[in-house]
């Protein structure tokens, strides 16, 4: 014979469990309500108090408090209550002063604003100053550098460029080629001091310059290995030696589909020559000022942050030395990049940073535009 007092019938209609199943799967809810709400989805199964329990690992108690809390609140009765605490002493009017003042306005004889300038300017402590604009997502010390690409071109290459990575051709190889042209040798002045515990490398600030390296790499889309061959020059002769070397390591019975930027060495008529005499060679070339596109790019940004920015070299042959023993090193093991954003969502960022740009400065892009600027 059952006892205790019966509960509220809990049922969910679709809305509340689509709701309370995004709540569970969302990276950015809190872990808390994220277990409310799989204890909500458990019992509106029909799951006895006692199993719910058991499942999440919580006593029934709480399982109780939280069945009870939906059955009276709905979606709402999953959120903590305000609690208690000290009134607050700034006003919404002073949020606002400080955000506008830091998005409207610079101090005298400067460009950006600090922390301790716009507190000194606006009375509050610098804490608050901190808080308001960590709250308004406002970093006033960062920059950012961009090019909108004026290509008319933009959107047939983009879709173009990024098919082939999304849906890359059978029988063939799509490689993205670029050159890290001008890659110094540098030398310390003084030996460096190694890591030690509690104690980071420490180097000189000045460097001796012992000559500069050209360094020619084609990615491959699908396995992310690399052929590379360094030159000390980067003209259309040396690409063409590259681009032999590209030849001679693809298979014959494969095509080549090329992925380029518009750098001029590209376009000479020496290589126009060498690629009417490949039929199996397609080149593909990236919007103006769209090198980002270049998957290859992300490749050298590796080669940089993990062998040339703190590397030692004595001479260009020990820099050579050293890029090609990293892509030694990367084909040993690659990891392709996985390209995931499709053509339609690029081209819509890009129209939407343009809009931006438009609402921001219409006239000086207006006087742009017509040539009247100055």
């Amino acid at each position: 014979m059952r006892t205790g007092r019966p509960k509220a019938p809990l049922a969910l209609t679709e809305a509340e469990r689509a709701t309370l199943i995004s709540l569970t799967n969302r990276a950015r809810t809190c872990p808390h309500v994220a277990r409310r709400a799989r204890l909500v989805l458990l019992c509106g199964d029909g799951l006895a108090s006692n199993v719910v329990a058991r499942k999440l690992r919580v006593r029934d108690q709480m399982v109780s408090k939280w069945r009870g809390r939906f059955v009276r609140q709905r979606l709402a009765g999953l959120y903590d209550e305000p609690r208690p605490g000290a009134p607050r002493t700034i006003t919404d009017d002073a949020v606002e002063r400080v955000v506008t003042r830091t998005l409207e306005t610079t101090p005298r004889g400067q460009t950006q604003w600090s922390v301790r300038e716009m507190a000194r300017a606006t009375g509050l402590s610098r804490m608050t100053i901190s808080r308001i604009w960590h709250a308004f997502g406002l970093q006033p010390h960062r920059r950012e550098t961009f090019k909108l690409s004026p290509d008319p071109l933009l959107i047939e290459k983009v879709r173009d460029i990024v098919g082939l990575y999304m849906n890359p051709p059978e029988h063939a190889v799509v490689l993205c080629v670029d050159e890290k042209a001008q890659i110094q040798a540098l030398d310390r002045t003084q030996p460096l001091l190694p890591m030690r515990p509690g104690q980071i490398e420490r180097r000189t600030h000045d460097y001796t310059r012992h000559g500069t390296t050209s360094l020619f790499a084609a990615l491959d889309v699908k396995t992310s290995r690399v052929i590379g061959q360094c030159y000390r020059r980067h003209r259309a002769v040396e690409f063409r030696k590259f681009l032999d070397a590209i030849d001679a390591a693809v298979p014959p019975a494969l095509g080549v589909h090329l992925i380029l930027d518009n750098y001029g060495t590209h376009k000479t008529a020496l290589i126009r020559r060498w690629m009417a005499k490949r039929p199996r060679f397609q080149v593909h070339f990236t919007p103006t000022y769209g090198s980002w596109l270049n998957l290859v790019e992300r490749w050298f940004a590796e080669l940089t942050n993990k062998q040339v920015r703190r590397g030692v070299h004595r001479s260009v042959a020990e820099l050579e030395a050293a890029i090609r023993a990293f892509i030694a090193a990367h084909n040993a093991n690659p990891k392709p990049f996985v390209w995931t954003k499709t053509a339609d969502e690029i081209l819509a960022s890009i129209a939407r940073f343009a809009q931006r740009t438009l609402d921001d400065h219409p006239a000086e892009l207006m006087a742009r535009t017509t040539g009247t600027g100055h």
